[in-house]
């Protein structure tokens, strides 16, 4: 019976030992001799029970120590390698801030985390609560990967806490959240109206044209638009208003000139607001002048006069049109267009014919279709005419020497020609005589004089040390004599330092 627990035991190590060896590398089998004694004495006492019995059991129990030598090295071997650090969360993201909001819906961007670790960085997710709440709720289903997230869907004037945290595979960073509630409303831009160019000035329509005005403005959230007309709302079934978030447009079908006025936009935001004011003129034809007449009657002329017209069809008069017509024929031509006073002469009319006359107005739009006509006639008398030709007295154009452009002090230098200019008139035509220190020039062939048409000219040609002085000149004729003169200084030319040496 000793020798069945043997087997039991080897079977019970033989298992191990082959898992073991299956993991141990081939090596480990060479220690066995050298941890074998260790062993055996634990297992001595059945394997020396055995061969008390029978030859079998020594061969069994000889193995059996060979088997608990290698069962034995795994107590040994060398420790297996160190298992990873496990994973660890990322650090909390960084500079987290509202990028826009409105009336439903945040926006807010955040920067990545400094540190992520080795497991990466898996995505981000957004919490918010009431402001004086702590019920944190995710806003996102999914991970959001991007560093930017709309919160959508959120009720307007709520005041919201919201958070950031990262989420890796080792969980949840640090959050990072907005130092303060955020107020679900659109930000507020003050409103502003952007009137165009043309616009600034009185704008100008005729009667009947149709009127289609743009206004742009800014403002967030969406400005509240209103018009008034001097002051007045506006009649709307006149005039119609049709507003979007950009800008605003005032429209009339079929403009009258009863819709000439100022126009008043305001736009507003919270307690902003903006205004800006534009002129609308609806312009038409003017009436005639309210009167006309003939003042005066005399030779070939006669004088009109005329008042303003009592229509001048909403703006300024440019001038009047005057008209004549001769009774015999009826034909009207005109005589002045474009003219501007309330009284006109009517030159070269025609001896014994009789005269009508009218006149129209003008302004912006054109001339008027009626004309005030002159209810008197005039009537060109025929008179005997003598002609008395005037006397005429030949003018004397005789006149004394007078220099008109005297002579100008000069300098020149040593060996440069030089000229003396000055003018002269008189009639008969004068003598003219240069002279140099009151001593007469005469035909000194280094001096040369030109007078032509009354310009008189002296040349000296390469003048010496000895040619400046006073220079003169006289013009002489019948009626007397005219001098002027000038100093001319004649200068060394200037050696530089080399030439000297």
């Amino acid at each position: 019976m000793p020798s069945k627990p043997a087997p039991i035991k080897k079977a019970a190590k033989k298992e191990p030992a082959k898992k073991e060896e299956e993991k141990a590398p081939e090596p480990a089998p060479e220690p066995a001799p050298e941890v074998a004694p260790e062993p055996a004495p634990a297992e001595a006492a059945p394997a020396e029970a055995a061969p008390a019995e029978g030859a079998p059991a020594p061969a069994e129990g000889e193995a059996a120590p060979a088997e608990d030598a290698a069962a034995a090295p795994p107590a040994e071997e060398p420790k297996a390698p160190t298992p990873p650090p496990p994973d660890e969360p990322t650090s909390a993201p960084l500079d987290m801030f509202v990028e826009d909001k409105n009336d439903t819906s945040v926006t807010i961007i955040w920067s990545q985390p400094e540190t992520v670790g080795l497991s990466g960085l898996d995505g981000y997710t957004i919490e918010v609560c009431k402001d004086g709440t702590e019920d944190w709720k995710a806003v996102n289903e999914a991970l959001q990967k991007s560093c930017r997230y709309v919160i959508k869907n959120q009720t307007t004037g709520d005041r919201l806490k919201i958070r950031v945290v990262a989420v890796n595979a080792g969980g949840r960073s640090p959050p990072v959240t907005l130092p303060e509630a955020v107020l679900v409303k659109e930000v507020a831009d003050r409103p502003k109206v952007r009137l165009p160019r043309f616009l600034r000035q009185r704008y100008v329509a005729h009667v009947g044209d149709k009127i289609n005005l743009t206004i742009p403005f800014t403002g967030k959230p969406k400005p509240v638009v209103s018009w008034t007309k001097n002051g007045q709302p506006l009649d709307t079934k006149r005039v119609n208003i049709r507003s979007t978030e950009r800008d605003s447009i005032l429209f009339i079908r079929t403009s009258e000139r009863d819709d000439s006025g100022v126009y008043e936009m305001c736009v507003k935001v919270d307690d902003f607001e903006d205004k800006a004011s534009l002129t609308l003129q609806i312009v038409e034809l003017p009436g005639p002048p309210a009167s006309v007449k003939i003042a005066d009657t005399w030779g070939f002329n006669v004088a009109l006069e005329w008042t303003v017209p009592k229509d001048n069809g909403n703006t300024d008069i440019t001038g009047y049109t005057v008209q004549k017509a001769d009774k015999k024929t009826g034909d009207w031509f005109t005589v002045m267009e474009h003219y501007h006073r309330l009284n006109a002469t009517i030159s070269d009319l025609i001896m014994g014919n009789t005269y009508k006359f009218r006149v129209f107005s003008e302004n912006k739009c054109g001339m008027s279709e009626d004309a005030a006509i002159t209810k008197e006639e005039a009537k060109i008398l025929k008179t005997g005419i003598d002609y008395k030709p005037p006397d005429y007295q030949e003018h004397n154009f005789t006149e004394a020497p007078k220099f008109t452009t005297s002579l100008s002090d000069r300098a020149t230098t040593v060996g440069y020609s030089t000229k003396l200019l000055c003018s002269v008139r008189g009639q008969p035509k004068p003598k003219v005589q240069w002279m140099k220190n009151q001593m007469i020039i005469g035909d000194d062939p280094k001096f040369r004089q030109i007078c032509v048409q009354g310009i008189c000219s002296l040349e000296i040609r390469k003048p010496g040390n000895f040619d400046g002085g006073v220079y003169s000149c006289r013009a002489k004729n019948d009626l007397g004599e005219a001098t002027v003169s000038c100093k001319l200084e004649v200068k060394q030319p200037v050696v530089a330092d080399a030439d000297k040496k």
